[in-house]
């Protein structure tokens, strides 16, 4: 029989971080679910982009994820681990299931869905609570970019400048983001933390073109210039002429690997 674990907290607290190492950690079968959180007039969720979860499938590949296959946690297999995230921004009153949102309760039941632990950032004192911040007022904007292939010395300078205040106060900024030699980043970013991690994806696709993946941005924060984020987001992609002149080369030395014969 399967275990069912709820992960609990607010913003940049280290949930996904905590939730990659248990599973990495668990020897059985293990799923993922992230369902979204509650906002209200001051606070407001970031929107559920996938970037947590395009992370954890690179980083396990053979992690399956609940939100497409609903047998995974309502048939599990023998030994498997499911974690189910969900945001929150003020600790529950009540341990347990007890205290977690209505919200979250019709969305389990919902989904016959009864975990069996429950764990919140910020309460449980066998997390981690040094990111774990209070937050009351909280803005949220998101940029999909599908498709889009970043300048890399482009890249460095722009978010220099989103995390140290040229487009409001960023408390919380996290990306998925390309490079022309197809190589993609975990870019994490919280108030708390002394600097940015920039967390290389274990998959690298040969450089022919526009990658068909995961690529998002996601800023929380206070007094946002949303316009001004976009605006230069834009000036730091590749155009599609720009793309080819980086990866014309890159793709000789790659046709030239794959040629090479094997001397096993």
């Amino acid at each position: 029989m399967g275990n069912i674990w709820l992960i609990t907290g607010p913003p940049g607290c280290g949930k996904t971080n905590w939730i990659l190492n248990t599973l990495q950690n668990h020897s059985g079968p293990k799923a993922y679910l992230q369902l979204p959180g509650h906002s209200s007039n001051e606070l407001e969720q970031a929107s559920n982009v996938g970037i947590d979860r395009a992370w954890l499938t690179d980083q396990i590949p053979d992690l399956q994820h609940a939100e497409v296959n609903a047998e995974l946690v309502q048939e599990p297999q023998k030994d498997q681990l499911t974690l189910i995230e969900w945001p929150q921004f003020h600790p529950p009153k009540t341990f347990g299931i007890e205290g977690a949102d209505p919200s979250l309760l019709n969305a389990l039941r919902g989904m016959n869905l009864s975990p069996q632990r429950v764990l919140n950032f910020g309460c449980d004192a066998e997390l981690p609570d040094q990111n774990t911040l209070r937050f009351t007022r909280l803005e949220s904007w998101s940029l999909k970019l599908h498709g889009q292939v970043w300048d890399p010395n482009s890249l460095s300078s722009f978010w220099f400048e989103l995390v140290n205040g040229a487009y409001g106060d960023v408390y919380r900024a996290k990306a998925l983001m390309n490079l022309p030699d197809g190589r993609a980043f975990l870019c994490n970013w919280m108030v708390s933390q002394p600097s940015s991690q920039f967390l290389p994806l274990r998959n690298v696709l040969p450089p022919l073109g526009r990658p068909q993946r995961t690529s998002e941005l996601v800023v929380q924060g206070k007094a946002l210039n949303n316009p001004g984020i976009e605006s230069t987001i834009h000036d730091c992609l590749l155009s599609d002429e720009a793309l080819e002149l980086h990866q014309a080369p890159l793709r000789e030395q790659f046709n030239q690997q794959q040629t090479i014969p094997s001397l096993v």
